[in-house]
């Protein structure tokens, strides 16, 4: 059922429901009432049926909670995937890069042979671009094909480098399958990466692998397992390596918001981890761009911004983004940018602040349009913006049919 809803589009109809209406379905499909579903969650049933009704906003943390108990995927709940702009080629890269996925594990055959692999090297740095600037359909595009040639390469010849560059693309291949909510197809092609990796000649690149796979399992309500999987990586760093500093505080960054996610159970740990890779930066002074995790200043006073809005401390993260200015924002890619600014309007709509809630997610979209629309916290902010309105400003309007129809 998942992978025939990560081969085509949403229903436009479903893609206009709020995650609310979603959420009593599957309850009711289950025989649970309000009360049964939210004990077995840790929130009351009055911010439940707030949910359901359209009036209270859920979390990313709400979302992962709801969908464990009623035993659905996350992305049943956002209704992804989504139509984007009505780009029905950003879909069908998942089929691609399933066939994409046999050929890593066996082989490809090509119909000719595959191209130098400091060619496929360059591509695969382009991908990496491409999705940095959210363009989405073009790395789409452009991945499974070189996935294909570089398995090619690698069963060949065994050649490390081509390992690391298959490993590489694998970790493209998931990121990709993530955002647009294809779970298994991200698992799967992760689960590959770590076969690839373990070929390679870099002990450090297996350990992107947990990257990835905790923001998995977070979406999936198993936030202790995704840190448990980040703290573990993070004492395998090679530091002596020339990627050394890049993964470990990138690693770091991770395992603060996975930390802030746990509440404030993980308070404490998520500023410590915070704390260690601002330090890391500081002390490596520039930090070598070798595997792209954009391991600099700039990113770690992003992810100050989003630790506390996962701890719900929204004063925090308000005052924090107000530090951040467009000098620092400059040093980080669109797809960062727009992250951002997804994840300060979803601070500024608890504040009640909703003229700045849409000022940012406009910004957003206009930075990274792709992804801003794939996103499923954007879906949710703009549906509450809706919901709280009685009437609706133009520009809302406008973001509101971009985004959801």
């Amino acid at each position: 059922m998942l992978q025939e809803r990560c081969s085509a589009v949403s229903n436009s109809n479903d893609t206009e429901e709020t995650v609310g209406v979603r959420l009593a379905r599957e309850r009711k499909r289950r025989g649970l009432t309000q009360t049964g579903l939210a004990q077995r969650i840790s929130y009351s049933r009055s911010f439940l049926a707030g949910v359901e009704a359209g009036h209270r906003m859920p979390s990313p943390s709400f979302v992962s909670a709801v969908a464990r108990a009623l035993g659905v995927d996350p992305a049943a709940l956002y209704g992804q995937p989504y139509d984007v702009h009505d780009d029905y080629s950003l879909h069908a890269a998942i089929p691609a890069l399933r066939r994409a996925l046999v050929a890593a594990e066996i082989g490809p055959d090509l119909d000719a042979p595959p191209r130098p692999l400091d060619t496929l090297a360059a591509e695969v740095a382009t991908v990496r671009r491409l999705l940095n600037e959210a363009q989405m359909t073009k790395a789409g595009n452009s991945l499974p094909p070189a996935l294909d040639e570089l398995a090619a390469h690698a069963h060949q010849t065994d050649d490390p480098r081509a390992w690391a560059l298959l490993s590489r693309g694998l970790y493209l291949g998931a990121s990709f399958a993530r955002r647009l909510g294809c779970t298994g197809d991200a698992l799967a092609l992760l689960q590959a990466e770590t076969a690839t990796a373990a070929r390679a000649d870099d002990p450090n690149l297996p350990l992107l692998i947990p990257l990835l796979k905790a923001l998995v399992l977070m979406g999936m309500d198993d936030t202790r397992q995704g840190l448990k999987l980040l703290n573990r990586a993070i004492g395998r760093v090679d530091l002596s390596r020339p990627d050394g500093p890049e993964v470990a505080g990138a690693l770091e960054l991770r395992a603060a918001i996975l930390a802030a996610r746990l509440g404030e159970e993980g308070a404490a740990a998520a500023w410590d981890h915070h704390g260690r890779a601002v330090e890391r930066i500081r002390s490596a002074g520039t930090v070598a761009e070798i595997h792209g995790q954009q391991t600099n200043t700039a990113n770690a006073a992003i992810h100050g911004a989003a630790v506390a809005v996962e701890l719900g401390d929204v004063d925090e993260a308000i005052r924090r983004d107000a530090e951040i200015g467009d000098r620092t924002l400059d040093a980080l890619s669109e797809e960062r940018v727009a992250h951002h600014a997804i994840d300060m309007s979803r601070a500024l709509t608890e504040a009640g602040a909703y003229d700045r809630a849409l000022d940012r997610l406009t910004s957003a979209d206009h930075i990274a349009p792709q992804f801003t629309r794939a996103h499923p916290s954007a879906h949710v902010v703009v549906a509450h913006l809706v919901d709280v309105r009685r009437a609706l400003p133009e520009p809302l309007r406008r973001l509101d049919r971009r985004i959801r129809t």
